[in-house]
């Protein structure tokens, strides 16, 4: 055979076989980082799960435990976000409306929400709440009537529970652990501001609530803890109480702490502040809503109407900030286009057929909220991986992808509740291939920070 010839097989086998190599060696060296890192001890007792392919052929490099279903704490909003694209679209946005109906001199208002989570929140210029307040009050000023006789707010078609089933008691008083209503405000926040002596140990006092909650008290059993401690104060309060107490510590010497809680009954307190502002332009005004399901609309003719963000701007605040109350809101939101109702249970079991028919098995998303905030959600490493290809081909996926945020320099949705921490997302390597990626970890014990940064190692092997 001529020398030229078998020189140029030569070096064809030889090119052939570093391809084969390499692609072998990529997979090995995930295996060994995983292997080292679920050896270490943090993982003694625990159990984590990694599943990568290549995203544009969709070959599996790695897989262990793809289909063990894990706590996925706020990876969730991955699975949350990807199905409100495809069951609400894009350029879906809520429309909270009101209208009236004449009654003597003065109206009856019927407030008609929808549930969107975003009134009256800061991240838009457009809604904030003063924006917000006096757009309403002056559509109503000028429906030129002297008083206002009742404010009705409609909840018809909305599961009253704001609070999906699973969420835990420490959760549910704090910011983080606001569910929706039909009518959000505020984000279905407020803030306390609080004030320490120089004392460790010594009581804490409750400045004041930003804004003034009304019908409802706080109490504060709060003591200080040395400087440099942090915030470690939770609110605990009672669903339909009228008082709640604020139990643990927060550092010395501070004259205007800031935690953040829960808004009991978001409506109530909206219809508070509206309330004040329309006295102060001369109106007569109720100071509490009155709430129905029944209420004939067809009597009312609607005078205003507050539209919201589309839900391109809403996924991106929701991933970024990792704001649990907008997956709440867009689960019922899901339910209820699909059902007529807007309850969790409807919202988790659309979401979970709508992916069947898209090839992943019910029992690899055994879901109980859209956000991750409940420790009972259990989801396979593998259909979160499934969600981020079909959405990677989707027209949509550009505003999904600038929505996840950046961490050790990859972009990946991150999850963190007691005990559990999860990874997902995107990334190109220095080969050039793009990865698609799940990493959940469950029940490890020790430091958190620790943790993070031997899950990164593993991950920089894609890189």
């Amino acid at each position: 055979m001529n020398r030229a010839i078998v020189k140029a097989m030569l070096l064809l086998i030889c090119a052939l076989g570093q391809v084969t190599g390499w692609s072998q060696t990529k997979t090995e060296k995930l295996a060994a980082a995983f292997q080292h890192f679920t050896a270490d001890a943090q993982l003694r007792n625990g159990m984590a799960s990694l599943y990568v392919v290549d995203a544009k052929t969709g070959q599996v490099i790695f897989d262990k435990n793809g289909l063990v279903g894990l706590a996925p704490a706020s990876t969730m909003k991955i699975i949350t976000s990807v199905s409100a694209y495809e069951l609400l679209g894009k350029n879906f946005k809520y429309q909270t409306k009101f209208a009236y109906r004449k009654t003597g001199d003065g109206a009856s208002i019927l407030i008609l929400p929808s549930g969107d989570p975003t009134l009256g929140s800061w991240r838009w210029p457009g809604t904030k709440e003063d924006i917000e307040i006096k757009g309403v009050s002056r559509a109503i000023r000028k429906l030129g009537v002297r008083a206002i006789n009742e404010i009705i707010l409609d909840n018809a078609g909305w599961n009253e529970e704001a609070i999906p089933g699973g969420w835990i008691w420490q959760d549910i008083g704090n910011y983080y652990g606001a569910g929706p209503a039909k009518f959000n405000w505020r984000e279905n926040q407020y803030d306390v501001i609080l004030k320490s002596g120089n004392n460790i140990g010594g009581p804490v006092s409750i400045v004041k609530t930003v804004p003034a909650l009304t019908g409802y008290a706080l109490q504060s059993e709060l003591t200080a803890a040395a400087a440099g401690t942090g915030d470690n104060a939770y609110i605990y309060f009672p669903l339909h109480a009228a008082a709640g107490v604020i139990r643990g510590t927060i550092p010395v010497n501070q004259n205007s702490f800031r935690i953040s809680g829960a808004m009991p009954e978001a409506g109530q307190q909206f219809v508070k502040a509206l309330s004040d502002t329309l006295a102060r332009m001369g109106l007569s005004v109720p100071q509490k809503a009155t709430t129905s399901i029944k209420t004939p609309t067809d009597k009312y003719t609607v005078f205003h109407t507050i539209t919201s963000p589309p839900l391109d701007s809403i996924v991106y605040w929701f991933n970024k900030k990792s704001i649990n109350l907008y997956g709440e809101a867009l689960v019922k939101t899901m339910a209820y286009k699909n059902k007529g109702v807007g309850a969790t249970d409807e919202g988790v079991e659309v979401i979970r057929n709508f992916w069947k028919e898209k090839g992943i098995p019910v029992s690899e998303l055994n879901m109980v909220d859209g956000s991750g905030l409940s420790p009972l959600n259990r989801v396979t490493t593998r259909a979160q991986v499934s969600m981020l290809q079909h959405a990677r081909k989707q027209s949509w996926f550009n505003g999904f992808y600038t929505a996840l945020p950046v961490y050790n320099g990859m972009k990946m949705k991150s999850g963190t509740i007691r005990n559990v921490k999860g990874f997902c997302g995107y990334h190109r390597g220095k080969d050039g291939k793009e990865y698609i990626f799940s990493f959940l970890v469950n029940n490890y014990n020790g430091s958190a920070a620790g943790l993070v940064q031997k899950m990164y190692k593993v991950l920089d092997v894609i890189k």
